[in-house]
């Protein structure tokens, strides 16, 4: 059975908040230290402690300073605010270039596979913050992100990630707050440029909480690891982890919830998006060229069923079968092309039969079959249907007996 990972960004997500998660989850401090290694400069250190956030109970991690830098430990992520503030001091150094940034990498204990993983995130990260300040990524220095306890954040989490070992890593749409936030490069308002950057093609939201909470690192993090967005998926819970945020907000917990469970999928089943809507007042001719458009966008299957709806009028239940990343595709076409206002959708799985397509000579000229196994015994043998109405239209023979004539040849192969 397949491990999941859920992140559920409800108040957002940061740095913190991430390794926060995991270790609530049970990842054990002691080994994220351990695999920090010699990243960290002599006198910094790590800590988590129980703090309840809304009236839940989380863990809060923290990175702290030296004695005498100026600092006052890590919540977050330089001048963002995730509900807090806080400044780097000198030891911190909160302007490094990829190039430094991959040498404290290179330092850490993480096996080569999490410390390439770690280095493609700020990489990514580079690469925005140059396209943003238009200049050479070799030039960019990473402001907020580049201090080491930003950098602890994100290596850490590379490593948590991997030390839970999830074969399928999913996150709901993120809530990114909203207002202004101070960086190092001015006032911006919420979500931040590098931080909106770092989720395109990702779904946001905004509560209208007036505060950022979205961080870079929090963007980095979930949109580098999650392979698709949306509901929690369907499992068999196994732990649960809540990453606290600064500040206790007012209504809402301030943490990051960590679903982590097993698909309890059997052998060569499917995971497959069922999307529905009724549809009462649209011309009927749509039908035609949408059922073509949904197929061209990647549905596995679309019918339309007869459905008696409100003030006694009749309409057509829309249904649609497709993988899970194609969801937010099929979803466009409806709304852009009938007249539904709403949509819904959920996650099942599906168990199909193995196929492949043969071609059996027949007394009417070869014709092609739909072969279905399993566990390599033959279920089912269709022959198709096209095949066997031009042959019987060249015969001049009813098609009904063509597919008689077919099927019992291919059976009689096979008794052969």
């Amino acid at each position: 059975m397949a491990k999941i990972l859920y992140f559920d960004c409800f108040s957002g997500a940061s740095g913190d908040m991430v390794l926060g998660a995991l270790l609530d989850a049970g990842l054990p401090l002691a080994e994220l230290e351990a695999a920090l290694g010699s990243l960290m400069i002599p006198g910094w250190s790590v800590s988590a402690e129980r703090v309840l956030r809304g009236g839940v109970s989380a863990t809060k991690f923290r990175v702290h300073e030296p004695a005498g830098t100026g600092g006052h430990g890590h919540s977050g992520e330089g001048g963002h605010h995730h509900g807090h503030s806080h400044d780097h001091g000198e030891a911190g150094g909160g302007h490094r270039s990829l190039a430094e940034i991959a040498a404290l990498i290179g330092k850490s204990s993480l096996d080569a596979g999490a410390r390439e993983r770690a280095i493609a995130l700020f990489t990514r990260l580079a690469g925005v913050e140059a396209d943003i300040h238009r200049m050479p990524v070799e030039q960019v220095h990473l402001h907020e992100v580049g201090a080491i306890d930003s950098i602890v954040d994100i290596v850490g989490a590379v490593f948590g990630l991997q030390w839970f070992g999830a074969d399928r890593i999913v996150a709901s749409p993120l809530n990114v707050g909203g207002g202004m936030v101070r960086s190092a490069h001015g006032v911006f308002p919420v979500p931040a440029p590098a931080t909106l950057r770092l989720l395109e093609g990702v779904p946001v939201y905004s509560s209208g909480v007036q505060m950022e909470t979205v961080t870079p690192t929090g963007a980095l993090l979930v949109a580098g690891h999650a392979v698709e967005f949306g509901p929690m998926p369907a499992m068999r819970v196994e732990r649960i982890g809540y990453g606290a945020g600064d500040k206790d907000l007012p209504g809402t917990p301030n943490v990051l919830r960590l679903v982590i469970g097993r698909d309890e999928a059997v052998p060569g089943a499917q995971r497959v998006v069922l999307l529905e809507c009724e549809i009462d007042d649209m011309n009927p001719q749509v039908y035609g060229v949408l059922l073509d458009m949904l197929y061209a966008a990647g549905a596995l299957e679309v019918f339309y069923t007869a459905v008696q709806m409100k003030k006694n009028r009749p309409g057509t239940l829309l249904t649609i079968v497709a993988p899970p990343d194609r969801r937010e595709a099929l979803t466009g076409i409806v709304f852009r092309e009938t007249t539904t206002i709403g949509l819904r959708y959920q996650e099942l799985l599906r168990a199909c039969l193995e196929r492949e397509i043969v071609v059996v000579d027949t007394p009417v000229g070869p014709i092609r079959f739909k072969i279905a196994r399993r566990d390599g015994a033959v279920l089912n043998a269709s022959p198709e249907f096209e095949d066997c109405a031009r042959a019987a239209a060249e015969r001049s023979l009813p098609v009904k007996q063509v597919l008689a004539l077919a099927t019992e040849a291919y059976w009689h192969s096979r008794r052969d």
